[in-house]
């Protein structure tokens, strides 16, 4: 990229899907941004413009600028601006866990595998793709969410997800056995590598998951 996108491009480039990274712009904004390798036509029909990886890291130096002052650490990451789609992490309120959310997951898994068919080199769906490796929390919990389990709530038990300090992997908890279980597998296939480990302090099982390159 030779020069920082104008101030209609930067329209263009927030507005793109949050998980798919779709774009929606005039002609000659979508062409400059490929031109600028923020962007790249897909070459099958309809033809549409997506968000490279160059594309989404300007999308979140925007959002993280335009975003308040950090307060104290919640126990839980804080939830999305209105409007934005944020898979449960586990510790939200979740009173709106309703079936407008239910379409709303099922629609961002939809598009979080059509992701993965048009940027993996071989296009396959059944293994993580470069934008899950750099929301490594967002892409786990949407498999959970989006396969049916259910994340922690403020006052109920379920799945938490949160990040480790490992390159490439998140850690999930849950205090029922076999919902644990249930999430190693709901992972597995959705092309994660599990391994179930012991806190050495409290005994708990718990998950570490990383996204399967082969």
């Amino acid at each position: 990229m030779t020069r920082p996108p104008s101030a209609a491009q930067r329209r263009v480039i927030d507005a793109a899907d949050p998980v798919t990274g779709r774009l929606k712009g005039t002609e000659s904004q979508l062409a400059a941004l490929v031109r600028h390798g923020l962007a790249f036509r897909h070459p099958r029909p309809p033809h549409a413009h997506f968000l490279t990886p160059a594309g989404h890291r300007i999308r979140e130096e925007t959002a993280t600028a335009e975003a308040p002052a950090a307060e104290a650490p919640q126990p839980a990451p804080a939830h999305e601006p209105a409007g934005v789609f944020a898979a449960r992490v586990g510790g939200e309120d979740t009173a709106d866990a309703g079936p407008s959310r239910v379409r709303e997951v099922r629609s961002a898994w939809q598009g979080l595998l059509e992701l993965r068919r048009m940027t993996n080199t071989d296009g396959v769906v059944d293994r993580p793709c470069a934008w899950e490796r750099t929301h490594l929390v967002q892409a786990a919990a949407l498999a959970l969410e989006a396969a049916g389990l259910r994340p922690a709530g403020t006052d109920a038990e379920g799945y938490r997800v949160r990040a480790t300090p490992q390159p490439e992997a998140v850690a999930v908890r849950e205090p029922d056995t076999a919902a644990l279980k249930e999430c190693a597998v709901t992972l597995e296939k959705a092309g994660w590598q599990v391994g179930e480990h012991t806190e050495p302090r409290t005994g708990a099982r718990y998950l570490l998951a990383s996204p399967r390159r082969s």
